[in-house]
C-alpha cells in the first residue's frame, strides 16, 4: 500500500477513483473506511494507508461521523 499523510485523526473514504471500471480502468479501488494511524507522514500528524492505482487518480476524505458533518 502507499501511506498518505492525513491531518486529523478519524475515518476516511475514498470518494472518486479514476482506475473505477465505470471510467475505463482496471477497477484498483479501496473499499470501505480507513482508520487513520498515529505515525506521522510528510509533516501530518497521523496516517493511512491505500491502494494507489496506476496511472489513475484518488479522491480520499475523511468520513463524517454518524449524524455529523464533515468538519
Amino acid at each position: 500500500g502507499y501511506r498518505l499523510g492525513v491531518p486529523a485523526a478519524g475515518e476516511y473514504v475514498e470518494l472518486l477513483n479514476s482506475d473505477q471500471s465505470v471510467y475505463g480502468g482496471s477497477n484498483v479501488i479501496n473499499e470501505g473506511r480507513f482508520s487513520s494511524e498515529n505515525i506521522p507522514w510528510n509533516d501530518q500528524p497521523y496516517s493511512i494507508q491505500i491502494t494507489l492505482p496506476p496511472l489513475g487518480i484518488t479522491f480520499i476524505s475523511r468520513a463524517a461521523s454518524p449524524g455529523k458533518l464533515n468538519d
